[in-house]
């Protein structure tokens, strides 16, 4: 007869993710926390302005938002006929190919990658000096990620639902922030809008890649509603739901706030903006609110540092998890303990903890080298996966039409697939720009080539599958299907057991 402790281990292990945990507002939270909106609106549109010198913040914002709503339209239709929290991976692997859909997995964990440990730079970085000020402490900037890293940890190895709760409370105060503060500079006396923020000529001028990217890079983790399909409650209305509400509320939100930001700083705003950085914003608030508000609004931006944080460490769990489950990776990761994909969450912790201190002991600048180009690396990422995606989307409804519309089998997605493949180019040729480094330096080159290599690897391991471990290729991209299936592969070779697998093939 099983022990106690053997029951309650079989009653808490298993393949699956928790059902039914997130409707759409819990969705929507997890995307607009990805996107961070006060770390995009302070930080990201003063990068922009400064690296670019382009003032069309506001229009970049727009045209990107009308590019990913098309997108998005064979996106999640194809998310109803293949629910899988790797999304891009799965739908890759069903549009072009299974072995591209694997190279498609390793990028879009390097990618995320790139966000997340970006964000511990980024808050050791800026919240470091920020802690001395209201404190009189002065701790060193790895510290500080390291206190958010044990947060973000714990929090990773939780059910979902527990995430949802902290990021409800940490994204609805940046938001409510944005707007304040935006609405306190447009009172503010002596204002005047300026046509320049939405000028359409900005998005063919020189530099125009840059900016793109830029707007790309502050909408990165609105595709994320797809991961969560499997989490979700009613996953065919609520991920839609949830992901074309959050595209056009958080669109609004940018193009305003960025539009009175620029308009308020006037002729100064490019200088204001390479000097002050994310204190522009507010800055500019503080005229009419006071130097209070200088103070809550730092606090909040290191809150929406956190918010991002905990939302990318959420689906790169997912995506390593997704990867374990169908035997790609070790089927260790493709585990979840009460619902919650345990192992591949402290996986990733574990990543961010050599991250941190590697930075640390190598003396590298976490500001620049880490927050800066990490975010930066990782938007380019998402925009490569995105356009590949859009491809596979086409594919996958031409063998596989269902019960979809014309519009949603072949309309919105072929009008996104030409868009989003103008901006691929546009990015790669302005990377150098987008780094602020000279051309074919530094990360304009490593980034892209590193991506490259990526992506290449992933498609080898795929075709390796595909002759030395048939029954684990046959399931890639098959979620919960492939599951009972996966007795081989990449465990298969490094000797790991099959007992387990072998019962459930039985029962199967």
């Amino acid at each position: 007869m099983p022990s106690t402790r053997s029951t309650r281990r079989e009653s808490t292990v298993s393949n699956a993710l928790a059902r039914d945990r997130l409707g759409a507002p819990g969705i929507g939270l997890s995307i607009a926390s990805s996107i961070a909106p006060l770390t995009v609106v302070a930080g990201v549109v003063t990068t922009g302005l400064a690296v670019t010198g382009l003032t069309g913040v506001s229009i970049a914002m727009i045209a990107v938002a009308i590019v990913l709503m098309f997108f998005v339209v064979g996106y999640v239709a194809m998310a109803r006929h293949i629910p899988n929290a790797g999304a891009f991976y799965a739908y890759v692997a069903k549009g072009i190919g299974k072995p591209v859909g694997v190279g498609a997995s390793w990028v879009a964990l390097a990618a995320y990658n790139c966000f997340q440990l970006a964000s511990y730079g980024g808050i050791g970085a800026i919240g470091a000096p920020l802690i001395k000020d209201w404190f009189g402490l002065d701790i060193q900037w790895f510290v500080l990620a390291f206190i958010t890293w044990v947060f973000v940890a714990f929090l990773g190895i939780r059910d979902v639902g527990v995430s949802e709760k902290v990021l409800a409370v940490l994204v609805i105060g940046e938001t409510a922030l944005v707007v304040i503060y935006s609405f306190a500079i447009l009172f503010t006396s002596g204002f005047h809008f300026s046509s320049a923020p939405m000028s359409l000529h900005s998005l063919w001028g020189p530099g125009a890649g840059a900016l793109l990217v830029i707007a790309f890079t502050s909408f990165a983790g609105v595709e994320q509603g797809a991961v969560y399909i499997e989490e979700s409650k009613d996953p065919r209305r609520t991920v839609p739901r949830a992901t074309y509400v959050t595209i056009v509320l958080i669109a609004i939100l940018y193009a305003f706030a960025s539009w009175v930001q620029i308009s308020a700083a006037g002729d100064q705003a490019v200088a204001r903006a390479g000097k002050e950085g994310p204190d522009l914003f507010f800055d500019l608030a503080s005229v009419s609110l006071g130097k209070i508000s200088l103070d809550f609004g730092h606090a909040l931006f290191l809150t929406s540092l956190i918010a991002a944080m905990i939302a990318f460490h959420n689906i790169i769990a997912r995506y390593t998890f997704a990867l374990g489950r169908e035997g790609v990776i070790p089927r260790f990761f493709g585990q979840t303990v009460n619902g919650a994909p345990r192992n591949a969450s402290l996986l990733q912790s574990a990543l961010g903890l050599v991250v941190i201190f590697g930075y640390a002991l190598l003396g590298w600048d976490p500001l620049v080298k880490l927050f800066f180009w990490g975010g930066t690396s990782g938007g380019l990422g998402v925009l490569l996966l995105i356009a590949l995606t859009s491809i596979a989307v086409i594919g996958y409804f031409a063998r596989n039409p269902h019960d979809e519309s014309p519009w949603h089998r072949f309309g919105a997605p072929i009008i996104a697939c030409v868009l989003l493949l103008i901006i691929t180019y546009l990015a790669l040729t302005n990377l150098a720009t987008l780094f602020g480094v000279e051309p074919g330096s530094g990360p304009a080159w490593v980034v892209p080539t590193a991506y490259l290599v990526i992506f290449i690897a992933g498609i080898v391991w795929g075709l390796i599958l595909k002759s030395s471990q048939p029954r684990v290729y046959d399931g890639i991209g098959l979620g919960t299907r492939s599951a009972v299936a996966s007795s081989t592969g990449f465990s298969a070779l490094l000797g790991e057991d099959d007992t387990d697998t072998d019962t459930a093939e039985a029962r199967r």
